[in-house]
């Protein structure tokens, strides 16, 4: 075999396996960063108006694209409460609804979500309400401890707030890299 033939060679397995390495990667971020239910989120997100990749970020941290999902008050891919959903439901002229079916979550979902950014002129903080409640939202930007101008949260006192809008941010930067 000649050396140019050898040097092809190798050269070639570099590639191919770069490009191994490289496929393998993007399916491993593509299996942390699930999608599903698209057609629901893409025209629900439409509607209200909010990104895409928000809305699946919201998703991916509330119940990781499991419909079944379910914690010690809310239900379903968004993780509304019954409260929440009946709320929603009324200001849509929703009557007779299961708010734990796919398309019904996320519709209500994505309403309550344009709801909290329109009344709080702040994504993070429409967050913080999304999973730290209204009233608490409320009570922290009334305190200077927690913000400084009324519309911005530089302190979340709950941990498990704090972490919720921190990691949603990161997986929405994730969502938007890998299919936007």
């Amino acid at each position: 075999m000649s050396k140019i033939l050898k040097i092809f060679l190798v050269a070639l397995c570099m590639v191919l396996g770069f490009m191994a390495v490289r496929t393998g990667y993007d399916v491993g971020k593509r299996t942390t960063y699930p999608v599903a239910y698209s057609e629901y989120i893409v025209k629900y997100a439409g509607k209200y108006k909010l990104d895409t990749f928000l809305v699946m970020a919201v998703i991916k941290q509330e119940s990781n694209f499991v419909p079944e999902a379910q914690s010690d008050y809310a239900k379903g891919l968004m993780q509304l409460t019954e409260e929440t959903a009946a709320w929603n439901a009324a200001q849509m002229g929703l009557s007779d609804y299961d708010y734990t079916e796919p398309q019904t979550n996320i519709n209500i979902g994505c309403r309550y979500l344009r709801y909290l950014i329109d009344h709080y002129g702040n994504v993070d903080t429409a967050l913080a309400a999304y999973n730290g409640g209204m009233g608490n939202v409320d009570a922290w930007l009334n305190d200077p401890d927690c913000s400084l101008d009324g519309v911005e949260l530089y302190n979340i006192p709950f941990p498990e707030t704090r972490a919720y809008v921190r990691k949603v941010r990161s997986y929405w930067e994730n969502y938007r890299k890998l299919y936007g």
